[in-house]
């Protein structure tokens, strides 16, 4: 039975409104969300979905306008402008899709791993801590090297050890293997992959990457600011061993290896995807609900009345 002790990340009705002198815009439309403890998860979704503003909430990097939000126990609707510079810290690690907003350039990678440490720890202790973590992202060969010294991927791993300084209990990534090629892309998650085994700690990945986002064990779709689907890694050994990610013409990704849900608001209210209604031919904003054999039936507002033979 779960507790709320196995869960790190409680989202109830989160709202996000950005307003300018002649437009407001409705980022997040009363978004729910659960995240337990030790999970390796993605977040996926179009351009202007919502998801990167709801990873900016959980990193504490913008406020919530309505809604509850919890990470670890903290209220981050409550927290002051000092506690939440604390809750960046010390219990979220953040790690950016643009590598030069996650190094200062002209630093090697263990004084780059140090920045979060700060203000804590001997120097000695410090620089230990910095070895150990480039050793844990396979790149203490690389601890001399600057910026310019490192590929793409390898400037990514030492972003990841950075957002690990300070022994987070939550691991946020954005698009983090948006800008290498697909075999570092798939090293990069083998990497968080390992953390999360290795560490147990929770990361939320949010990606356009479909090939990442099929390996973890639950995948997120946020559509209009609100999840509208989660699609869950299937249990039986047979399944994981038979199913395999396709591609339809469009290019489309079907996730084999995971069971889809749609997921209900508190109203009880879907989002049903624009290409089911496509394909079912609705036009408008009014479909008919039945139910037959226990089964909700979605149907255009007027069918086509059977043609009836001649007599």
């Amino acid at each position: 039975m779960e507790t709320e002790n196995d869960v790190i990340i409680r989202c109830d009705n989160l709202v996000k409104i950005y307003k300018t002198d002649e437009t407001e815009v409705m980022a997040l439309q009363g978004l729910d969300c659960v995240v337990r403890r030790g999970e390796l998860m993605a977040i996926i979704g179009n351009s202007g979905s919502g998801k990167s503003t709801f990873l900016n909430m959980l990193g504490g990097l913008d406020r919530p306008t309505a809604g509850r939000l919890y990470v670890d126990g903290l209220d981050l609707f409550r927290l002051s402008d000092t506690e939440l510079v604390k809750y960046k810290r010390d219990v979220v690690g953040f790690v950016w899709q643009n590598n030069a907003r996650n190094l200062i350039p002209y630093l090697p990678a263990w004084q780059n791993v140090q920045v979060p440490m700060l203000f804590s720890n001997s120097e000695s202790a410090k620089k230990q801590r910095a070895m150990e973590l480039l050793e844990l992202v396979g790149l203490s060969h690389k601890r001399f090297s600057r910026l310019e010294e490192m590929s793409g991927g390898e400037q990514q791993r030492v972003a990841i050890a950075i957002a690990l300084a300070n022994n987070p209990k939550l691991l946020l990534a954005d698009e983090p293997t948006g800008s290498v090629d697909p075999q570092t892309a798939a090293y990069i998650f083998d990497t968080f992959k390992r953390l999360n085994e290795t560490l147990g700690i929770t990361i939320v990945i949010v990606t356009h990457d479909l090939s990442v986002a099929e390996k973890v064990n639950r995948v997120v779709s946020i559509r209009d600011g609100k999840i509208s689907s989660e699609r869950v890694l299937k249990t039986d050994y047979a399944g994981k061993m038979a199913d395999i990610v396709t591609l339809d013409t469009s290019g489309q990704a079907h996730f084999t290896r995971h069971e889809e849900f749609a997921i209900l608001d508190r109203n009880g209210r879907v989002q049903i995807p624009p290409e089911y209604l496509q394909e079912m031919g609705v036009e408008g904003n009014r479909v008919r609900l039945s139910m037959r054999d226990g089964e909700v039936i979605i149907s255009p507002p007027e069918e086509k009345a059977e043609e009836k033979p001649e007599e």
